[in-house]
């Protein structure tokens, strides 16, 4: 579906979905075929592969999580796989496996501080040192990168931005962190608009620190679909937009009728502003140049 929509690649493998809906977890080969299998059908395209993230509102029988308060701000995603190495590694190492001959990018989710990142990273090591002693092959070198969705990151996007080689911007967890409001919660949904300028001004930042450091970034929440968004990001100097297929061409579609230099000249404008509201207003009553 993707490629029939006109995707150049994979912006957020989601492999959660191959641990839901059963009673145990899936070996390393049941998720080397899952891999296999999306790699295959994107031939040599670029695919980014998000490790577990479960926790918050997904949850797996086999994990016990327990019961939290806020389990948005609970033990999830990269903080769980990282108390449970053999668990994490396992998928790892059929990353790693699957990797060989195609562009596949592994992305870390919620990830908070420099730690976690450098720990992730020697667990992979770890994961490729197994498998190679076993007489495997694994990819020669893969990109690997986080997903900004928590503002601490933005604020030290600097320093992070020395130990990967790509960020990929959550909008969706990110919206809601900065603006406290949950996302699932329909009495403060409508704080949860990515176009505010609090959110926009950090996507800047992510941008700004990410290519002075020689690393490229994506958006891989909803606002990368969304039509006022798309000149937005456009103009920030986004280098990759992910959404869900069917709202490839429509983005495609405004990505045409924008000149580069029209849509940084909008992009300036509206991080001065002060509401999402007045966000899309400006850009729905702009004409692009």
């Amino acid at each position: 579906m993707a490629l029939e929509a006109g995707a150049e690649g994979v912006g957020l493998f989601r492999t959660e979905f191959l641990y839901l809906d059963r009673l145990t977890a899936p070996d390393e080969e049941e998720q080397l075929a899952g891999y296999d299998s999306v790699l295959d059908i994107m031939e040599g395209r670029p695919v980014v592969v998000r490790t577990l993230d479960v926790g918050g509102d997904k949850e797996i029988p086999y994990i016990d999580l327990g019961r939290e308060a806020n389990p948005f701000l609970g033990w999830r995603a990269i903080r769980m796989c990282l108390d449970r190495p053999d668990f994490f590694k396992a998928q790892l190492r059929a990353l790693l496996r699957s990797g060989v001959g195609h562009d596949m990018r592994i992305m870390f989710p919620m990830v908070a501080t420099l730690d976690e990142v450098r720990r992730a990273k020697a667990l992979l090591a770890e994961a490729r040192a197994e498998v190679l002693a076993r007489g495997l092959t694994v990819a020669d070198r893969l990109q690997v990168g986080i997903m900004v969705e928590i503002p601490a990151v933005v604020v030290m996007a600097d320093l992070f931005a020395r130990e990967v080689d790509f960020f990929s911007i959550g909008t969706n967890d990110l919206t809601q962190y900065t603006l406290a409001a949950e996302r699932t919660n329909e009495r403060v949904a409508h704080l949860s608009d990515a176009c505010h300028p609090a959110v926009l001004r950090q996507i800047q930042r992510v941008i700004v620190e990410a290519h002075r450091a020689g690393i490229w970034v994506g958006v891989c929440g909803e606002l990368a679909g969304d039509p006022d968004a798309v000149p937005i990001l456009l103009g920030l100097g986004l280098d990759e937009f992910s959404m869900a297929p069917p709202s490839i061409p429509r983005a495609k579609a405004v990505v045409r009728t924008w000149s580069l230099a029209s849509a940084q000249r909008l992009a300036a404008e509206v991080v001065q502003l002060d509401s999402a509201e007045a966000v899309r207003a400006l850009v729905r009553g702009r004409q692009p140049e």
